[in-house]
C-alpha cells in the first residue's frame, strides 16, 4: 500500500488543491475486482478492530468527512463501515444550523455529538462548515475567520487530550466530476431526492470554496488533528483510502480487550 503520509496536509506552508489530482488512484491496483477484494478485507479488519475499542471503553476516534457537494461523504460511510456493527459507530450529519443551534456558539452542536469512549464518531460535514459557508458568503470577516480557526484547533486539542483521536478527510473532487454526479441526480429518478436547486447556486461559487478549503487546511492541519486530502473522483478508490487510514489509526492505537476481572474469580453460573 502507498504511504498515507503523502496525502497528509503539512502543518506549515501553503496548500494548493491544484497540486492534488482528484482523479488519482494511488491506493488502487490491478483490476476492479482486486480492489473490491482489498476493500472487503479492510472492511472485515475494521469490524474486528472496532470490537476491542468498544470493549476497552477508554478511547475514541472522530472521523471528519468534508467535501464539496457530491464528493461522496454518504458513500464513504456506506463503503467503509459495510461490515461494522452500528453499536460501535455514531454518525452525525451537519446541515444548516437550526434556530436553537444559532442561539448558541457555533461549536455547541458539535460538542454535543462527540463520540463517547469506545466509539468511532463519524461526522458527515462538521464544525468546518462554519469556516466555509460564512466565509464564502462573506457573513464573517477575516478576523472572525482567524479566530474560529484558533478555536477549532483548541477544540480538537481538547478532544485529543481527553482520549479522542481526530482523523480529518477532505474528499477532493474535480469540478467536472461534480457536474456528472449532479446531472446523474437529475436524470436518475431514485436519486432526485438528493438534488436541490441550491446545489447549482453553490456550484457557481466553486472557486471561492476551493480557496476557503485551502485556507482552512493550512490553518487547521495540526500534529494532534491532521488533515488528509483524499482523491475522490473514483468512488472505489476513495473508500479504499479512507478505510486504509482508519485501519492504520486503529492498528496504531492497539485497543485491547479487558482481561482483569477479579470479581469473576471462582464465580459459577448455576
Amino acid at each position: 500500500m502507498p504511504d498515507t503520509n503523502k496525502y497528509r496536509v503539512p502543518t506549515k506552508g501553503k496548500v494548493k488543491l491544484a497540486n492534488y489530482d482528484p482523479a488519482a488512484t494511488p491506493f488502487a491496483h490491478d483490476s476492479v475486482k482486486a480492489q473490491e477484494k482489498d476493500l472487503k478485507a479492510l472492511n472485515q479488519q475494521l469490524a474486528q478492530l472496532v470490537r476491542p475499542l468498544q470493549a476497552e471503553g477508554k478511547r475514541s476516534i472522530l472521523l471528519v468527512l468534508q467535501g464539496m457537494d457530491t464528493a461522496g461523504k454518504d458513500g464513504a460511510v456506506r463503503g467503509v463501515f459495510k461490515y461494522t456493527s452500528p453499536l460501535g459507530v455514531r454518525l452525525a450529519t451537519f446541515k444548516a444550523p437550526s434556530k436553537d443551534e444559532l442561539a448558541h456558539d457555533y461549536l455547541w452542536r458539535c460538542h454535543a455529538v462527540v463520540p463517547a469512549k469506545g466509539e468511532i464518531g463519524v461526522w458527515n460535514r462538521s464544525h468546518y462548515e462554519d469556516v466555509l459557508v460564512p466565509v464564502v458568503n462573506q457573513w464573517i470577516d477575516k478576523d472572525t475567520t482567524r479566530q474560529r480557526y484558533g478555536q477549532i484547533n483548541d477544540f480538537e486539542r481538547m478532544l485529543t487530550e481527553n482520549g479522542t483521536t481526530v482523523l480529518k478527510c477532505m474528499l477532493h473532487i474535480s469540478k467536472d466530476e461534480q457536474r456528472k454526479r449532479l446531472q446523474e441526480r437529475i436524470d436518475v429518478p431514485d436519486k432526485r431526492w438528493k438534488f436541490s436547486l441550491g446545489d447549482l447556486e453553490v456550484r457557481k461559487q466553486w472557486d471561492a470554496y476551493q480557496q476557503a478549503y485551502e485556507d482552512l487546511l493550512e490553518a487547521t492541519s495540526t500534529p494532534h488533528a491532521p488533515w488528509y486530502i483524499i482523491p475522490a473522483d473514483d468512488k472505489l478508490h476513495r473508500n479504499l483510502m479512507v478505510n486504509t487510514l482508519l485501519n492504520h489509526t486503529l492498528l496504531d492505537m492497539q485497543p485491547q480487550y479487558p482481561v482483569d476481572y477479579p470479581e469473576l474469580a471462582g464465580l459459577q453460573v448455576v
